[in-house]
């Protein structure tokens, strides 16, 4: 099983952490019974870093359970009743308040000499069609050093070529159709970044969480869940955020796959109208 990189701060006992309190308010409107299956709960591996553990809350309180999927996620399988379903989830989570980690020297291996579970992030997927930035992706990279100068270069670009805009998010945008259009949300940087990633033999996932404004600017548009990724290089998976293109504070990993297909915040089997939706994270104290 491969390791995360470990965070330093956790590991030097004398270093103070900060602690964040996070969670959503949801609501759907079904108008019939409706199965469905959420991913909403900090990943299990976090856990352990919880103050205080999730409250997770449905009303009415409908019989659901927990299952563990194939990427290691949390979910929640239920049927929403007809009529409207509010689920709301609170915890607080202990986090180094350190930045983020860049993998400064951290080398490119070879695709032979790679971990077999690193191997399915090299694929195309449903939002990240390789095949059609293949080229492309060499004709702005290849040229480049392995490792973090090519990586480093990949952000760059698509930091540079995305226009961030909430009013053109789009849920069926592919990585090719956001490199052309220019435009979109996290998500749509987290697809070009992985698919150029993965073009360029280096394996690459989509992750999706909490990530709030600390050690930054306020963002006065209102609290959302953010996409951005995860590469592989020099034998450990790294944070990485095409988006914001700097190190950050305070991400709370939810959900880990190869897109967002695979890191949905709800599936619903049948007709399920979002009632309501906001997020909450933010600091809540220092220790």
């Amino acid at each position: 099983m491969l390791e995360f990189r470990p965070d330093a701060a956790f590991s030097n006992p004398s270093r103070s952490v900060i602690l964040i309190k996070g969670g959503f308010n949801l609501a759907f409107e079904c108008t019939a019974p409706t199965p469905m299956i959420l991913m909403c709960h900090v990943r299990p591996e976090r856990q352990e870093r919880f103050v205080r553990a999730e409250t997770f809350t449905l009303y009415p309180d409908v019989p659901h359970s927990f299952f563990i999927d194939g990427f290691g996620n949390k979910c929640t399988r239920l049927v929403a009743p007809p009529g409207k379903l509010s689920i709301w989830n609170r915890f607080v989570i202990a986090d180094s308040g350190l930045p983020e980690q860049l993998p400064y020297n951290a080398w490119q291996q070879d695709v032979a000499d790679l971990p077999e579970e690193t191997l399915p992030f090299l694929l195309g997927s449903r939002y990240c069609d390789t095949q059609l930035l293949m080229q492309q992706a060499w004709s702005l990279f290849g040229h480049l050093p392995e490792g973090w100068p090519r990586l480093q270069a990949i952000l760059d670009y698509v930091h540079d070529r995305i226009r961030f805009d909430y009013r053109n998010a789009r849920n069926d945008r592919t990585a090719s159709q956001a490199h052309a259009e220019q435009t979109g949300v996290c998500r749509d940087y987290a697809h070009l970044a992985i698919a150029f990633c993965r073009c360029m033999n280096i394996p690459a996932r989509y992750c999706s969480g909490y990530l709030g404004d600390i050690g930054v600017p306020l963002d006065p548009a209102p609290m959302d869940f953010s996409a951005w990724f995860e590469a592989y290089l020099g034998g450990a998976w790294w944070t990485l955020d095409a988006r914001h293109n700097q190190p950050r504070t305070g991400r709370i990993l939810m959900a880990r796959g190869r897109d967002a297909a695979d890191t949905a915040l709800s599936t619903a089997f049948g007709n399920a109208a979002l009632a309501e939706f906001s997020v909450i994270t933010e600091l809540e104290h220092s220790s």
